[in-house]
Order: C-alpha cells, then structure tokens, then sequence
C-alpha cells in the first residue's frame, strides 16, 4: 500500500532547500518520492494519506546507545512508586539487583523512549544480548562510534555535552543518520521522524522531546498519542 506522509515543512537532511507542505511517498518499507505534498497526491490519488503538525525530517542517531541501553536502567510504570520514571544510573542503579531477564525488559522500555525522541540508530558497540535483541526487534541500526561521546547520556540526539539542547548551530545535520533521497533515486528504507516545531531553528531549540511520530522502514513506531 502506498502512504503520503506530509508535514508543515521538509528537511531533506542535506543541501536541497526545505520544502514547504512537504510529504514522502511510501511503497512498503521504501521511500518512493519525496517533494510537494501537492504533487504527489495527484500522482498517487489513491494512496493513504497521513498528516502530521510541524517537520518532517530524517530519523536521527543516538550516539549513547551503550550507555542507556546497558548501563542504565529505565524502570517499568508498575515500579513509578518505588523508582520513578527517569532513567537510573550510578548509586541508583547500583542499589538494584539486575538479572539479565531485567537488564532485556530496561532495554526495550529504552529503545521505545529512544523512538520518542525520533531515533532510529543507535551508535556505540551492545554487548549485552538483551540490548542487541531490543534494538534489531524495533528495526533500529547500530552505527560503529570511534570515540566516547563527551557529556552524560541523554535520550535526546539534539542535546548538547551537558545535556541541555544546543542553540542553532548544526546539531540537526549533524544528529541525522541519512538524508532523505533524491527524486528518482528508489531502494531507501522509508526511515524518518516528525517534531511538532515549525522549522529547523524551532527543533534545535526545543530538541526531540517534540517528536510526533517516527517510522522505521515503513512501519510507524511511534506515534505520540
């Protein structure tokens, strides 16, 4: 089935222009088009259409993948009383007796609140088979990371070293995994996020915890409710 996904504005991820009223054209898990929703929903008339507020962009890339999913743990709603709901770490986290049955459950709550915040890979070398399974599960990739990410880890791929968003200044581009596709160039998964921002600058600003909706070779993963 194909499925128009359109958004207030478009960010290509690379040097074309933002594109406003902007959609993206899906056939399966591919990306068939991208341009002027316009265009396209006279080209494929009878294609379902999904609308989404604010931009569509590419999906982004955590670059804390070990440190949330092995080393932290993001507890289940039924422990809120006793836990919280934030991530836990160091003294906290060392005051919990973790089995590797528990270590799996954390890792797929962290790849669920990583899709929130439009993620779509994670970058660092998992090796905790529990982690590996949650990410692969939820058709995230896992990109090679040359060097530890400086700062604490943080769920938001367009938070800065201390955890606290950057101002405009390229964080987007640099946080994007892959640019949109060209017209005409077919064979890219349909991999890609939506924030509720009115543009680039907004996003940078904001960071991810605006995210609406993230979709993941085609499929919707996420969809804020």
């Amino acid at each position: 089935m194909l499925t128009i996904h359109a958004a207030d504005l478009l960010i290509t991820g690379d040097r074309r222009p933002p594109v406003p009223g902007g959609a993206v054209l899906v056939d399966g898990r591919e990306i068939a088009a991208v341009g002027p929703y316009e265009e396209l929903v006279a080209a494929h008339p009878t294609a379902r259409v999904r609308r989404w507020p604010g931009l569509l962009t590419p999906g982004l890339v955590n670059v804390h993948g070990p440190e949330l999913l092995e080393r932290t743990y993001h507890p289940d709603p039924r422990e809120a009383d006793e836990l919280g709901t934030e991530p836990l770490t160091g003294a906290a986290l060392a005051a919990l007796t973790m089995t590797d049955a528990r270590w799996g459950a954390s890792a797929r709550r962290g790849v669920q609140r990583m899709l929130a915040h439009g993620t779509v890979a994670v970058a660092g070398h998992l090796r905790r088979p529990a982690a590996v399974d949650a990410v692969y599960r939820a058709g995230l990739t896992a990109e090679e990371r040359f060097e530890d990410p400086p700062g604490p880890p943080t769920l938001d791929p367009l938070a800065g070293p201390a955890g606290s968003v950057r101002s405009a200044g390229g964080s987007l581009a640099e946080a994007i995994l892959l640019p949109l596709p060209p017209d005409g160039v077919r064979g890219v998964d349909a991999t890609f996020a939506v924030f509720d921002v009115p543009d680039e600058a907004a996003l940078e600003l904001r960071g991810a915890v605006s995210c609406v909706a993230t979709v993941v070779k085609g499929r919707l993963v996420y969809r804020r409710r």
